[in-house]
Formats: C-alpha cells, sequence, structure tokens
C-alpha cells in the first residue's frame, strides 16, 4: 500500500437544522467505556492518551491476524444522505460503513480527520459503522466520531430539542489551545452529547459541561458555540458566542540569529578566531552531524561528537563570546532521520549531542530523497523535535529545507502542514534560495521565494505578516552556485537589508570556507568563484540583526 494523505485541514460544516446532528452515542468514549462500541478479538480499549478532543479516545490494537475493527450500530433513515467523519492516528486506520463507502489515512504521528459520505437504501434502517487498523501496524487511535443526519426512530416519538446551553466562557488558554465551560441545558429526555463549535465547523463533541479545544494557531483569534443534543437528534439553539485569541507561540520574535556555516570536513577550514576577529561574527552553523552506525551522532559520520577537531572549533567560538547551531543532516551522507527507527530513537540522538554541547538551537537541514521527499522521515524528524524541545526549556528548533523561485515546493509545503499537524512548534522554517533557478535575479528571486515561504506560514498556522516573518530563515550561497547562479556581495547586502527590514528571525549562507575571493575559480569548497575581500560575505551576515 502507498502512503496516503488525507487528513482535512478544519471540521465539517453541519447543516443549521435541528435533524442534523451526531447519531452516534459514545462518539468521543466520555463514557469511559466501550459500549455501544464493539470490537473485534477484544483489541479494543478506551485510553487518556493520545486523545483529540475531551479526555479519553479508543485505542485499536492491531495484531497480526486482526485488524481491531470497532464498529456501531445505529437507526438510520431510508433514502438519507450521512456524513461519517472521525479523527484518527496510526498507521493505515479506516473509517466506514458496513456494505458502502470508506476512507483511509496514514498518519502514525498526529490525528487526522477523515469523513465520507453515503445515502441509505430505499428500506434501509440500520447502519453500521467502523473504524479499524491494518495488521501488524501497531495501535490506532480515533476519537470524535461522528455520523450526521437524521436519527432513525432511535429516540421513539421524541421530537423536543433541548434548551439552549447557558454562559460559556473561556476558562483558560495557550498558544494552542482554549478551555471552555457552559451550563448544563435541560431535555425532556435527557441531553446526551454537547457539540462544540468554532464558527459554523463543529470540532468537538463532549458529555460534559466543559471541553478544551487544541491544535489551534498561535495569537490566533477564535469564535466559540455550543449546542446541546438528545438521543433521538434533536439539537438546541446555539449558546452565547465566546471570542477567545490564543496566546503567542514560543518561536517568537526575540529569537535572531546570523549564523553561516562552517564545515571542518572540507575546504580548507579557517581559523575561526581570525574570521570572528575581523567579521564581528557571533554564530556559526557547524555541519553537519551525521550517523556513525546504529543511529549514534557523529561529526560527518566520521569525527567524534567530543573530544576532536569540532569541539576545539565550538570552544574557540565560545571563548570569543559566540556560540553555535549544530545541522544535522544535509544534502549527502549518512544521516540520523533516515537512519534512526524511530521518531523516539532520533529524539535521543539529538539530545546525546544537546547534552554534549550544552545547546541552545539546534538546525535540521532536511535534504534529497532520503528525508526531503519521504514524508514518513519527515514526520521523524519533527516529532523528534517536538520531543527535544519539549524536555529542553529554551531550546530553539530551525529545519532547512530547499525551495523554488516562488516559495516551497510541494515537500516544502507538506513539511510546513506536517509541522503544524504534529504540534512541533518549529522556531525558524529557513529556506534555500539556491540551485532553484534563481538565474540572474538572486535578489528579486529570494525574496519572491520568501515571500512565498510567508504566504504558506499564514494560510498554514493562521498568523499575521509578522509572526510569519518571525519564524522565516533565509540560507544562501555565497558567489557561484552549483547552477551557475551568482550572489554578488552586492546581492547578499541587499538580501540582508530586506531581511532585516522585514525582521524575519535567521540569516546564513553556505560557507564560511567559500568566503575567499578566486574569481574564474569556479564551484570549490574554498572560495567563492567571483571577486570579493576575504570573508566579505561573512561581514556583511554579521550586519544582520531582524
Amino acid at each position: 500500500m502507498g502512503s496516503a494523505a488525507l487528513a482535512l485541514a478544519g471540521a465539517i460544516a453541519l447543516p443549521g437544522t435541528a435533524e442534523a446532528a451526531n447519531i452516534l452515542t459514545n462518539p468521543g468514549l466520555e463514557s469511559g467505556s466501550l459500549s455501544p462500541w464493539s470490537c473485534t478479538g477484544n483489541l479494543g480499549s478506551v485510553v487518556s492518551s493520545p486523545v483529540h478532543g475531551g479526555s479519553k479516545a479508543l485505542a485499536g490494537a492491531v495484531s497480526s491476524s486482526d485488524i481491531a475493527r470497532c464498529g456501531q450500530t445505529v437507526s438510520v433513515q431510508p433514502n438519507t444522505t450521512y456524513t461519517l467523519s472521525g479523527w484518527v492516528r496510526g498507521s493505515y486506520v479506516y473509517l466506514g460503513v458496513d456494505g458502502g463507502a470508506s476512507t483511509w489515512t496514514s498518519s502514525p504521528t498526529a490525528y487526522s480527520r477523515l469523513s465520507v459520505s453515503f445515502t441509505t437504501g430505499a428500506s434501509q434502517t440500520s447502519a453500521t459503522v467502523y473504524v479499524h487498523g491494518w495488521y501488524a501496524q501497531g495501535t490506532y487511535y480515533a476519537d470524535d466520531i461522528a455520523l450526521d443526519g437524521p436519527g432513525g426512530g432511535g429516540g421513539g416519538s421524541d421530537t423536543q430539542a433541548p434548551s439552549t446551553p447557558t454562559g460559556l466562557t473561556s476558562t483558560g488558554k495557550t498558544s494552542s489551545s482554549v478551555s471552555l465551560s457552559w451550563g448544563a441545558a435541560t431535555d425532556n429526555v435527557g441531553v446526551t452529547a454537547y457539540d462544540v463549535y468554532s464558527g459554523s465547523s463543529r470540532v468537538l463533541s463532549v458529555s460534559g459541561t466543559s471541553a478544551t479545544v487544541s491544535g489551534l494557531s498561535p495569537s490566533t483569534g477564535y469564535t466559540f458555540s455550543v449546542r446541546a443534543r438528545d438521543a433521538a437528534g434533536n439539537v438546541s439553539g446555539a449558546s452565547n458566542a465566546v471570542s477567545v485569541t490564543t496566546n503567542a507561540g514560543s518561536g517568537g520574535t526575540s529569537f535572531k540569529q546570523a549564523a553561516p556555516y562552517l564545515y571542518e570536513g572540507w575546504g580548507d577550514p579557517p581559523s575561526v578566531s581570525t574570521v570572528m576577529s575581523a567579521t564581528g561574527i557571533k554564530w556559526f552553523t557547524m555541519a553537519f552531524m551525521l550517523d556513525g552506525g546504529g543511529c549514534n551522532p557523529m561529526w560527518d559520520s566520521t569525527r567524534p561528537l567530543t573530544g576532536g577537531v569540532d569541539q576545539t572549533v565550538i570552544n574557540q567560538v565560545r571563548s570569543a563570546g559566540g556560540d553555535v547551531v549544530p545541522s544535522f543532516g544535509g544534502w549527502q551522507g549518512s544521516k540520523l532521520g533516515a537512519n534512526c527507527s524511530s521518531a523516539s530513537a532520533l529524539a535521543a540522538a539529538l539530545q546525546k549531542v544537546i547534552d554534549a554541547y550544552a545547546l541552545k538551537a539546534i538546525d535540521m537541514d532536511i535534504e534529497n530523497t532520503d528525508e526531503f521527499e519521504n514524508e514518513a522521515v519527515q514526520a521523524r524528524i519533527l516529532t523528534a523535535l517536538k520531543t527535544v524541545k519539549a524536555n529542553n526549556p529554551g531550546l530553539r528548533t530551525i529545519v532547512t529545507f530547499g525551495t523554488s523561485t516562488t516559495g516551497p515546493t510541494y515537500y516544502g509545503n507538506r513539511l510546513i502542514e506536517q509541522a503544524k499537524s504534529i504540534g512541533a512548534d518549529i522556531d525558524v522554517f529557513t529556506i534555500m534560495p539556491f540551485d532553484f533557478g534563481g538565474g540572474s535575479d538572486m535578489y528579486g528571486n529570494t525574496v519572491n521565494a520568501t515571500e512565498g515561504l510567508k504566504a504558506k506560514l499564514k494560510s498554514t498556522f493562521g498568523w499575521d505578516d509578522a509572526t510569519a516573518y518571525a519564524h522565516i530563515g533565509i540560507s544562501g550561497m555565497n558567489g557561484l552556485s552549483d547552477q551557475q547562479e551568482n550572489t554578488t556581495p552586492a546581492i547578499w547586502t541587499q538580501i540582508r537589508d530586506w531581511a532585516n527590514s522585514h525582521h524575519i528571525a535567521r540569516l546564513a549562507y553556505w560557507a564560511v570556507n567559500r568566503d575567499r575571493s578566486c574569481p574564474g575559480g569556479g564551484v570549490v569548497s574554498n572560495c567563492s568563484g567571483i571577486s570579493q575581500s576575504t570573508w566579505q560575505f561573512t561581514s556583511i551576515t554579521a550586519g544582520f540583526t531582524g
């Protein structure tokens, strides 16, 4: 089976009629028991983590011989269209209706929404909906499952809607969640659930009078309301609306970094003391941390993590009042992101480097088909970054990747979307505007690419311009690129000035090793291929303040 990206970004907007309601019982497992869900092989259970909404979710412990199919049968009306939806997490998770439509996704590290519609037969009065995983693919999770449409008589002759919930208020918020509470509704038979709406979209169903809506964007306004419903599918009017703006994210405008790449395994590495003294640069991006075998971090896969030339250089940088951000990955070599077997194993490898150097920031340079163009490896890297950021308060996380002249490519967009879905809280998304068809207008095309990245960040995270710029980095290539694009000192100065005026977070280039003159020298490791003064690009970069 191939990978499918079926996750939907938002909740489904429900029709505004009383008949359109979630007719499933215990849709979010908030009762704490499976009933009336029934799972094959007794492989279903109710768990408290990970959940999408509320405090409970369904877990299906798939085996090599059983897909842990969990289903519920409900009454429906003939010749009627219903929409089945739910939030799922795991490798190859399916949602569908017996004898009818189904859909699936593979989302092992974050909840994704599935949705499918079907129309009942001319005499059909019941339907069985189900969720299941796939053989030997590990435990899946499902939450907030909904079958929207008119009930089929399960509530008897009850046509009376519950009263409207009252007193909706926000009881707390973070950069990615809002907590809500409200007064209970009443019903002639009994209220079975409350549906929480963001605007016109239902985002959560709970059985009690409080809920936490998660997966939100920082510094973003949301308007919530709540409706009550009963077993017959009758739905109340909407509560009062409450508007809440989430807190700012942790990767705010305070993080600014001018950090050109320095490589100790190539290109006549210069004396960092000389470079720092001559240019005023304080940060370097140290390349490249790779896999030395067995998911074990080593510089260039061959030099030791500590005790070698790289540590000597780092000590010299710090002695001169500067600091470093190691870069993991790059274009080639044996990479930790691709080789570590899981996100937790990769996070452990990253933690070794963080601990070895008491790091303030790390850069994941995600390139080539083994990492950048592999969505599973993208997710592994982002999940590992989320883990180490949670375990190391104050650590800044940077992802660096290629671009087109108009903004992120398909895989760049996918990386950003996965960062949002996983909740990775990346501080800086850095593009590499070179070897990208920039031609003779490297300034204009760099700006266009960065504006394209800004637009993608805004649409994905709901940020305003200033917040999006504050999460952007530019990493260029001084002098001649592999495609013979020519970034001159004058052009790099223009790019730096644009970066300062738009208050982006990071400016870097490849590489200090090449920051030397050799006009006509071509694309080589120890000079730029153009006429320039020694360390001129580093001096320009040092003028980046954000």
